[in-house]
C-alpha cells in the first residue's frame, strides 16, 4: 500500500510545518513516511510543496503520482487530476491537519498531542476541530504498533556531532548546510559546544582551525561555492596535520546554480580538494541513520590520522524527512592533537618551517604511509553495502541521497544494489562483486557520471550503461524501476 500526499501553497502559510505535522502523526499511527520538500529560492513568496509518501512497508522516496492534493492556495483544483483534492479558501494550516487525520480514519487525539508541541495551541487545536469536523473518512487505515522516528539527515548529523565530542562548529548560511548549523545552534547550550556565523567561508575555515589546534573538535558545513573558497586553508589541515570534520551539502552548480535543489554534480572537488599531496577521507552516507553513523567515523578518523574528512551530502538527503526504524551506533573518538607551532610550510619535528630535503622527503612519506594506514581501518567500517538479491547477476551501483529511490525501486526486481560510502578511500572489494556482474547499471544525480570514472579508475571497470538526473529533482521510484527493468532488458 502506497498513498501520495501533495500539499501546496505560498511560503509563509505554513506548508512545511503542516507537512511535518502530518508526517508524525501518521508515525505514530504505525505507517512508514517519507516527504521531500520543493520550494524556491526566494527570501518570502512563492510557491512551496511538500511531497507525502505513506505505506505500511519500509520507503525511503517518492512516486511521481499524487493521490490527494492539499492547497492552500485558492483555484488549484484544475491543476490536478486525482482522487481527492482538499481546500478550502481562508482556512488556516491546521484546518488542513485535521481534514488529513479524518480523511484517513485516524484518532482525533494523535493529531492533537502533535499540535501541544506548537504555539497558539487553541487557536491551532480550534481550526484542526473544524477540518476533522468537515472531513469524511475515505482512506480507512487501521492504527498499527509499529514504532518509528521520523527524522532528516541534517537532524541526524547534528546528533552524530554532538555525540561525537563536538566543541565547536563554524559556517557562513548557505543552502542546504544551513540546516545542520540551525540543528547544532539550538542544542549548543544544552549540550556544551559552541556554534559561530561567521563573514565568509574563508573566515570560517581558518577559524576552524585555529579552533582545532588548542584541542577543540572542530567542524565547518558549507555547499559547493562556498566549499570552492575553503579548499586552500584545508591545504593547511593537510601538511600541518590538524584534524577538522568537513559537512559538504551539495546543490546544482556551477555558480550559484539552483540554490534551492539538489544535486551530486561535487563528487570530484571532494574528492580531489587543495593542492600538493596529502590523504583525506570521503563519505557519503545515503539515508539519515548513516549520516549519523559516519559522523562518529569522520571524528574518529580525523582524530586519530590528523587529517581532513569530508562528509558529502545534498539537499535532499539533509532535508527530506524519512522514517527510521533503528538507532545508529556512533564511534567513540579521542583528542588527539598537542599545543605546539603550526603553519601551512613543510615544518621539523618542532613545527618550524623548512626547506630540508631531507625533511622534505620524510614528511611526503609519512603522509603516504598514513594514507595506507587510514584505507587499512576504514575496512573496519561498512565502505559499502549491498542490497536487494545478492544472488543477482544485474546490479545497480549508486551513492549518496539516491539510495532510496533506488532500493524503493528494485524492491521487486531481480537486481542487485550496491551502495558505494566511503569514495575515498575506495575499497578493493568492490571490484570483487563487479566482477560476478553480467549487467551492471551506474545511478547518479548528475550529468557527468563521476561514480562511472571513479570506478574505472580503482577497479579498470568500465560502465557503459548509466540513469542519470539532473534537472535539480531527486529520483522518482515509480520512474526509475522503469527505467532501471528497460536496461536489463527482462531480467527482472
Amino acid at each position: 500500500m502506497k498513498i501520495n500526499i501533495l500539499i501546496k501553497g505560498q511560503a509563509g502559510k505554513g506548508p512545511n510545518i503542516l507537512a511535518k505535522i502530518i508526517g508524525n502523526v501518521f508515525t505514530k499511527w504505525g505507517y512508514y513516511i517519507f516527504i521531500s520538500r520543493d520550494y524556491g529560492s526566494f527570501i518570502r513568496g512563492g510557491t512551496n510543496s511538500n511531497q507525502i509518501t505513506i505505506s505500511d512497508k519500509l520507503i525511503m522516496s517518492n512516486e511521481n503520482k499524487t493521490d490527494v492534493l492539499v492547497s492552500l492556495e485558492k483555484n488549484e483544483d484544475n491543476l490536478f487530476i486525482g482522487k481527492k483534492v482538499i481546500e478550502k479558501e481562508g482556512e488556516e494550516n491546521m484546518y488542513f491537519a485535521g481534514r488529513l487525520a479524518k480523511l484517513f480514519g485516524i484518532d482525533f487525539e494523535f493529531l492533537e498531542e502533535e499540535l501541544k508541541k506548537l504555539g497558539h495551541f487553541e487557536d491551532n487545536l480550534a481550526n484542526a476541530k473544524k477540518g476533522y469536523d468537515d472531513e469524511e473518512i475515505k482512506f480507512k487505515l487501521e492504527k498499527r504498533n509499529i514504532f518509528l522516528k521520523l527524522l532528516n539527515g541534517a537532524e541526524t548529523s547534528a546528533e552524530g556531532a554532538i555525540k561525537s565530542g563536538l566543541d565547536t562548529y563554524f559556517a557562513y548560511p548557505m543552502t542546504p548546510a544551513t540546516s545542520l548549523m540551525i540543528e547544532l545552534a539550538a542544542k549548543q547550550y544544552e549540550k556544551n559546544f559552541f556554534v559561530l556565523e561567521l563573514e565568509n567561508e574563508i573566515a570560517v575555515v581558518n577559524a576552524a582551525l585555529g579552533a582545532a589546534i588548542t584541542g577543540a573538535k572542530s567542524m565547518i558545513g558549507t555547499s559547493g561555492g562556498g566549499f570552492d573558497l575553503m579548499t586552500e586553508a584545508l591545504s593547511m589541515s593537510g601538511v600541518a596535520e590538524i584534524p577538522i570534520v568537513v559537512y559538504l551539502a551539495s546543490r546544482p552548480g556551477p555558480g550559484t546554480g539552483v540554490a534551492t535543489y539538489t544535486s551530486q554534480g561535487d563528487m570530484d572537488i571532494a574528492r580531489h580538494f587543495g593542492h600538493g599531496e596529502f590523504p583525506r577521507v570521503l563519505t557519503a552516507p545515503g539515508d539519515p541513520t548513516e549520516s549519523e553513523e559516519v559522523m562518529g567515523q569522520a571524528f574518529y578518523l580525523s582524530q586519530k590520522y590528523k587529517i581532513p574528512f569530508l562528509i558529502l551530502t545534498d539537499k535532499h538527503l539533509a532535508e527530506s524527512l524519512y522514517s527510521c526504524e533503528k538507532d545508529a551506533v556512533v564511534i567513540k573518538s579521542q583528542k588527539n592533537i598537542t599545543l605546539g607551532r603550526y603553519n601551512s610550510y613543510e615544518s621539523d619535528e618542532k613545527g618550524v618551517a623548512t626547506e630540508n630535503p631531507e625533511i622534505i622527503k620524510k614528511n611526503i612519506e609519512n603522509r603516504l604511509r598514513k594514507k595506507e594506514n587510514i584505507a587499512w581501518e576504514c575496512e573496519n567500517f561498512e565502505m559499502f553495502k549491498i542490497h536487494g538479491k545478492k544472488d543477482s547477476k544485474n546490479a545497480v551501483i549508486f551513492w549518496g541521497s539516491t539510495k532510496g529511490a533506488v532500493l524503493d525501486a528494485i524492491s521487486e526486481l531481480d537486481v542487485k544494489g550496491i551502495q558505494i560510502i566511503y569514495l575515498e578511500p575506495f575499497s578493493s572489494k568492490i571490484a570483487d562483486e563487479l566482477k560476478k556482474m553480467n549487467k551492471i547499471i551506474v545511478i547518479e544525480n548528475n550529468a557527468t557520471s563521476p561514480l562511472s570514472a571513479l570506478i574505472a579508475e580503482k577497479t579498470g571497470i568500465m560502465i557503459k550503461d548509466k540513469i542519470l538526473r539532473y534537472d535539480g529533482w531527486p529520483f522518482f521510484s515509480d520512474e526509475l524501476r522503469k527505467e532501471i527493468e528497460n536496461k536489463i532488458g527482462g531480467n527482472s
